[in-house]
């Protein structure tokens, strides 16, 4: 099933994870999982946006010490070698050739979900799970929440140009990221009053003007997916409270440069899950600290 994002509250999610979108650099994503998972903090609901959809659903579906285990396993093991977005150029050239909208084709994705996901369902997920996507026919913002779990991923994670839109009950979806990249309200809206907001950096560090063409499209995104981020974050009710986990990233680097259009860039995962992991960790114990 799909709902729009006015769904209103929910039961109380008590502890939510918000898993970021951001492609290959959700591996920052897995270090903070694996945080999480040694200071013993478990999640009563999960929700994610893109590749945080991706990790968002492993995680949700089995004991949380396993399924971070897993995860980073499956990242460091599989991923890398994977045939995700590793078409030729000649192959990429005839997609946009034949369908004129996207590079790549989403098989290899959704094959990899098919092996890496226990469960079919969201109702078999053991904990509640939803993912966002964004609505062409409706231009709006939609969440996943029961149905298939495989297809849901495969629309959150849509990324325009790069990969097809995702139909659904007639509509047909784009990633999530467009909407809500860090989906910190989705959270808030079903009830959650302890959220743990997993992303993959950039959020604060400072852009520069645009000096080329592909820089106006990637500034363009990036203030609008920090806008939102930055508003839920100044919006928090005051029985909520949220914890950004850290990347690690060092911040003074400038971000808009042209290394990161490199979206498929796996030979970085090993020491971005490192980097946040240990940045993650140092946070959790001194939050841990301070509650005492």
């Amino acid at each position: 099933m799909v709902t729009s994002s006015s769904a209103g509250s929910g039961p109380g999610a008590g502890v939510a994870f918000v898993l970021g979108g951001g492609g290959l650099r959700g591996a920052a994503e897995v270090g903070m999982i694996k945080a999480l998972a040694e200071t013993e903090i478990r999640p009563d609901m999960v929700f994610g946006t893109s590749i945080g959809s991706v990790n968002g659903a492993i995680i949700s579906s089995g004991p949380f010490d396993e399924t971070a285990a897993l995860l980073e396993s499956r990242w460091v093991n599989e991923l890398a070698s994977s045939s995700i977005l590793r078409e030729s150029v000649w192959g990429r050239v005839a997609n946009m050739v034949r369908h004129r909208t996207h590079l790549h084709s989403n098989q290899g994705l959704r094959e990899l979900l098919d092996k890496w996901l226990p469960h079919q369902s969201f109702d078999d997920l053991p904990v509640p799970f939803q993912c966002s996507a964004a609505c062409i026919e409706t231009s709006s913002e939609a969440w996943f929440e029961s149905g298939s779990l495989v297809d849901a991923v495969l629309a959150s994670c849509a990324a325009p140009g790069l990969m097809p839109p995702v139909e659904a009950n007639g509509l047909h979806y784009i990633d999530g990221g467009v909407v809500n990249s860090i989906p910190v309200s989705r959270a808030v809206e079903m009830g959650a009053t302890t959220i743990y907001v997993m992303h993959v950096g950039n959020i604060d560090t400072p852009l520069r003007l645009p000096r080329h063409a592909w820089d106006v499209a990637f500034v363009s995104f990036e203030i609008a997916r920090r806008h939102r981020f930055h508003r839920d974050m100044e919006n928090l009710p005051d029985h909520v409270t949220a914890h950004v986990l850290p990347t690690g990233i060092d911040t003074s680097y400038k971000f808009n440069d042209p290394a990161k259009l490199r979206y498929n860039n796996r030979r970085s995962i090993p020491a971005s899950i490192e980097r946040s992991y240990n940045a993650s960790a140092q946070y959790l114990r001194g939050a841990r600290s301070q509650q005492r």
